[in-house]
């Protein structure tokens, strides 16, 4: 079913549905579609304070001006003022207290957006300043958190290491990181019958906006519609803050019963809305003669922000990635989720596993420099085994280790010791300039940790012409998720992928989404679309087999025909005749994802249905007299499963490696001793050019590696796990400025 001479099977190179739209400027974004007469435009009021009491609000001058429709605040919510995605008390104004500099404390709605930024200036707030906690530390210190801390418990860490022959411990902190799509956050209101309203909103999470709307205008939930059609990138920054820019939109277009667009500036996008959380970790590790790690505790104290906002999710998934690819079998990891007047920190790729990694990745470097050994071969001391090393901290079993044959695979290929070799020569005889090189292997968990978000939906209508109405609950960001579905379809239908029609992502197709996140997107929406597009080829096959005589398991489908030997209809053909015979052509598909699960409050239990694996080495160089540094090279091998779409998964890999790079590297978030964010657009927020890429940068998907788990079509995720391979990056400066003292005196 997998093969086949059509055109856009499975596994197979397919171009992103939208790629000539994107490269021509063709591709329709929110900000794009024709608006309806009366469409007003927005414009927010944000708190120039990170932590004040709000004592009053002045907007009768403002509601006067010249074209305006409408100024809100939180007293004129008629729902509920609460747009948290997880826990509760996420106000989508500030109500009484503003938390954060940048946090939206009212909206205005005039005929034009400078209308709009004009009165804007006229609602007057009357603050007093509260004193603000702004670091991690302080937070930490204060035992300020947004809940309850959580931890994983694994053996006893504590007594193991008293008895380790040799200990390690220290610290180290990773930044947070802008997501800095193309297309700022943006959602366009549309008022409809009573009370009725379609939003199109640039979300990753259309239910949930859908949630946050009806919550807020007090309305159910069928009142409310979200569309989306495509953003321009997402990266998790548009997951759950969506809900805030829609939530406004569409307060103020119930207000004044007219359309209403709220897209955001990009110097208001980063101030106002989350970040990647940075974390402080401190580490102890205890270990044999051979490097090999028998206790470790660490702490890993996250800035969560103002609200919890996902930070649950995101400390969990860094508690469960402090392990990364190695078996340790006495661990405490405890997470602390520090609460901050500062934005609320938000998914990010990746979601906390990179800042796990970072963790262990140190401690792994400190043991060898310790013990004099190699990093390495330290590493390869540590790797999960079989039998009694193969089970997480969190108790989940590890049953599809390829760790040690792509790492070994991998430094093969590249001649990874002759590189090592050759930047040892350079170094002997330069001083200024010192080269380094690392490899990063990761092992990253696929699913959500909470299992009731690994479901989805998807309808799939054959229409009697042949052709093929597909919609889905994923949502599509540039990472070609709906031409994957689509191929998957197709590849149930064995029909060319032309007669396949991609639509928008709409909550009145199919309801109750989980976002489109955890690299899970073809996982699940592609295994829902597989299951709804089956049922209708049984049903066609019934039908066939009627007309043919045949058994109906003797039908096959192939080439765009329906075949009973040598005998064959087409498959337009076939579905007309369906229909004569009254049977539907329309199905819904649904998908759970099975053997997961995951206990909260003890940390335990298998969230994860697989892992995906891969490896990366990395040469860099520095100046060790300006701290500049260039990326050298780049080799890649990643572990895909069976590539539903290998021309994709490519530029995935790559996209993901470069973004980590940036994150590793040039980007910092910047705040003023007020709490207020300086780095809020690229003449002060730096994320990788082109020039940066390395200009040798190698990326190979493992060949001959299906899924050994029932994926669809045996493919894995690609999404997130290759940006924690620029964890390689890093680590080569690091070695690049160990080098300090390498030089032979001429």
């Amino acid at each position: 079913m997998d093969g086949g001479d059509i055109r856009g099977a499975v596994h197979t190179n397919m171009r992103h549905d939208s790629a000539v739209k994107h490269v021509t400027g063709r591709a329709v974004y929110i900000d794009d579609m024709p608006e309806p007469p009366g469409t007003q435009h927005t414009a927010l009021v944000l708190s120039p304070h990170a932590h004040a009491r709000i004592v009053s609000i002045d907007k009768s001058a403002a509601e006067t001006a010249d074209g305006v429709s409408a100024v809100v605040t939180a007293t004129d919510i008629p729902g509920v003022n609460d747009i948290a995605p997880v826990m509760s008390g996420e106000p989508l104004l500030a109500d009484g207290i503003a938390q954060y500099a940048g946090m939206p404390v009212a909206a205005v709605s005039a005929d034009t957006y400078d209308q709009a930024f004009a009165a804007a200036s006229l609602v007057e707030v009357t603050y007093e300043e509260l004193p603000p906690i702004l670091s991690i530390e302080d937070a930490w210190e204060k035992e300020e958190f947004t809940y309850k801390p959580p931890k994983i418990v694994f053996g006893d860490a504590e007594s193991a290491m008293k008895t380790s022959a040799h200990t390690v411990s220290g610290e180290v902190r990773c930044g947070g990181q802008d997501h800095f799509y193309l297309e700022t956050h943006i959602a366009f209101a549309v008022p409809g019958e009573d009370r009725d309203i379609t939003v199109y909103s640039s979300t990753q999470h259309p239910t949930e906006v859908q949630h946050g709307v009806s919550h807020v205008l007090g309305i159910a939930q069928n009142d409310v519609t979200i569309e989306v059609r495509r953003m321009g990138g997402g990266f998790g920054g548009k997951e759950s803050q969506p809900t805030i820019i829609a939530g406004i939109a569409a307060l103020l277009a119930d207000r004044c019963g007219k359309p209403v667009k709220l897209r955001l500036r990009r110097d208001d996008d980063m101030i106002a809305t989350g970040k990647r959380h940075d974390f402080l970790f401190k580490y102890e590790v205890g270990f044999d003669d051979t490097g090999r790690i028998e206790s470790a505790v660490i702490d890993m104290a996250a800035r969560s922000g103002n609200v919890a906002d996902l930070s649950a999710g995101v400390v969990a998934r860094a508690l469960c990635h402090g392990n990364n690819a190695y078996f340790i079998p006495n661990a405490l990891f405890r997470g602390w989720p520090c609460k901050t007047n500062t934005v609320s920190n938000t998914a990010f790729r990746g979601f906390g596993g990179p800042q796990g990694m970072i963790a262990i990745e140190t401690a792994i470097e400190h043991i060898a420099r310790d013990l004099g050994k190699s990093v390495d071969d330290v590493r390869a001391a540590n790797y999960y085994g079989t039998d009694d090393r193969n089970v997480t901290p969190y108790g989940q079993p590890v049953t599809d280790n390829i760790m040690p044959e792509i790492v070994e695979r991998l430094s093969r290929e590249i001649d990874y010791e002759g590189r090592k070799k050759a930047i040892d020569d350079f170094n002997a005889t330069h001083t200024t300039l010192k080269k380094g090189i690392a490899l990063m292997p990761v092992k990253f968990g696929i699913s959500f940790n909470a299992p009731m978000l690994n479901q989805a939906g998807a309808l799939v209508h054959v229409y009697t012409d042949g052709s093929v109405h597909l919609n889905h609950g994923g949502t599509e960001m540039g990472q070609g998720l709906f031409t994957k579905v689509a191929q998957v379809v197709s590849s149930v239908f064995q029909i060319d992928i032309d007669h396949v029609k991609i639509s928008a992502t709409r909550t009145d197709k199919v309801p109750n989404t989980a976002p489109t996140a955890a690299s899970a997107g073809s996982d699940l929406n592609g295994m829902a679309a597989f299951n709804a597009a089956e049922e209708i080829r049984v049903r066609m096959a019934g039908v066939a087999g009627d007309h043919f005589g045949v058994p109906a398991d003797d039908i096959e489908f192939r080439q765009n025909r329906v075949y009973a030997g040598n005998e064959s209809l087409s498959f337009a053909e076939t579905a007309q005749m369906t229909w004569n015979q009254r049977v539907s052509l329309s199905a819904t598909g649904y998908y759970r994802t099975p053997d997961i699960s995951w206990d909260s409050e003890t940390m335990t239990g298998s969230p994860f249905y697989y892992f995906t694996y891969g490896a990366s080495v990395t040469e860099v160089v520095i100046d060790t007299l300006t701290g500049e540094s260039r990326v050298l090279a780049a080799d890649i091998l990643q572990d895909v499963g069976a590539s539903l779409n290998p021309a994709i998964d490519l530029g995935q890999i790559e996209g993901a490696f470069v973004q980590g790079m940036g994150w590793l590297t040039s980007e910092e978030m910047v705040w003023d001793p007020k709490g207020r964010l300086m780095t809020h657009g690229p003449s002060t927020y730096k994320i990788p050019g082109s020039r940066d890429v390395p200009p040798h940068f190698k990326v190979h998907i493992l060949d001959d590696a299906p899924n050994r788990v029932p994926t669809i079509f045996r493919s894995k995720a690609v999404g997130e796990p290759p940006l924690m391979l620029a964890i390689s990056v890093w680590l080569a400066l690091r070695d690049a400025v160990s080098r300090t003292g390498d030089a032979k005196l001429m």
